[in-house]
């Protein structure tokens, strides 16, 4: 039985669309998408990808000892997925395991600010300001990411734009967010193609915190 879906900002319940609205609505944020996490597998890959309107962006190659741990989608069957998220667990670089989210979302969804920890639904002010904090290769061109300030401390945040969507990349602890420094993570857009990838546990991070 699926779970019902959460508020991409809070994941907290919400209200179904009923007679007078068509649209999910939560307590503290009004109209939104609905969000739902799902358990790595081939289904879910496909479930999301074939209704995705935004990247699914999944490094590849990999890094060495990386596996995808999940995938989250905010959308239904009328929107479209509008913010998706695929989660990726893994080694840190300085010891014990990590993991990162990278989502793809269209500006007001909320999805990447609600995983950074943000009150607000979008990456805040400092993006796009000044030289960017790293790089990412998205489809062969160098992509820049900033830093998002005001995150908690137990996790680092990036974003910038791709394809003419926020892209965020979050990373628990803190110091795996170097793994973005160092390794240059080369990006896919998932919708294009179709690999034999690794899956691994399911992400403990995308569930409601």
């Amino acid at each position: 039985m699926r779970a019902a879906p959460t508020c991409p900002r809070c994941f907290g319940p919400l209200q179904e669309p009923s007679i007078w609205s068509s649209s999910w609505r939560c307590g503290p944020h009004g109209d939104v998408l609905p969000y739902n996490a799902h358990r790595p597998s081939l289904a879910a890959l496909t479930l999301v990808r074939e209704s995705a309107v935004v990247p699914l962006w999944l490094p590849w190659p990999l890094p060495i000892g990386w596996l995808v741990t999940g995938f989250g989608a905010a959308g239904d069957e009328r929107t479209g997925v509008r913010g998706s998220v695929v989660a990726l667990s893994g080694p840190s670089i300085t010891h014990g395991p990590a993991d990162l989210l990278l989502i793809a979302e269209e500006p007001g969804v909320g999805l990447g600010a609600g995983y950074a920890g943000l009150a607000g639904p979008d990456p805040g002010e400092g993006v796009g300001a000044g030289p960017p904090h790293a790089k990412v290769n998205v489809n062969g061109h160098p992509t820049p990411l900033w830093c998002v300030q005001d995150v908690p401390s137990d996790r680092a945040a990036y974003a910038g734009e791709a394809l003419g969507r926020w892209l965020w990349t979050i990373a628990w602890p803190a110091d795996a967010g170097a793994l973005l420094v160092l390794a240059q993570l080369t990006l896919a857009d998932f919708r294009d193609v179709d690999w034999d990838v690794p899956f691994g546990a399911f992400s403990p991070r995308l569930e409601a915190e």
